[in-house]
């Protein structure tokens, strides 16, 4: 499959998805999507970027994400992505409970990939696609806060608090702030 080309420049948001390795429900564990979440909130300030909506599902995650001019999608994903996995295989590694044995087991590598990890938690690759209007934005917006009731994980998308809709919604930023864009 040929590798997917980012143009991101001159484009300032932007809708980012990246799943699971496997699509094993990692994100099911509500201290991954906490540790996920401060990382997130941890890289915002360094990389000086604008969180406009996200979304945490057992198995992906959405962001709509405004980077900084020193920073691309890339280093933000990539970023978080690493800083997140080593947290998740650290904590699998040392617990004893059958259901981190369980997630740990489907994250193992095969040994036909060469490379010097064990497991892999996030699959390579992200989609990114240049936000360019404010009807997209809106658009992007409610898509993510209705993945959780379109998995029939909930039935409205306020019992969801892993996403933005709070924010939008309720002004609740307890479990995190967003960012105003201009």
């Amino acid at each position: 499959m040929p590798r997917q080309h980012h143009y991101s420049a001159g484009c300032p948001l932007h809708f980012i998805t990246a799943s699971t390795y496997r699509r094993v429900p990692l994100l099911d564990s509500p201290r991954f999507r906490q540790r996920f979440l401060e990382t997130l909130d941890q890289l915002r300030t360094e990389f000086a970027f604008r969180l406009v909506g996200y979304v945490l599902m057992p198995e992906h995650f959405h962001l709509l994400v405004w980077p900084s001019k020193a920073h691309s999608p890339s280093r933000i994903v990539g970023s978080l992505k690493q800083r997140t996995a080593r947290y998740i295989i650290e904590n699998l590694k040392e617990s004893k409970e059958p259901w981190c044995r369980g997630m740990l087991n489907r994250i193992v590598l095969p040994e036909s990939v060469h490379d010097e990890s064990t497991y892999r938690v996030w699959q390579r690759r992200f989609y990114d696609f240049n936000v360019w209007s404010e009807s997209k934005r809106l658009e992007k917006l409610q898509y993510m806060h209705g993945n959780p009731v379109k998995r029939r994980l909930v039935e409205s998308p306020a019992e969801w608090p892993w996403s933005s809709w709070r924010f939008y919604h309720l002004s609740d930023a307890s479990v995190l702030a967003m960012d105003r864009i201009p």
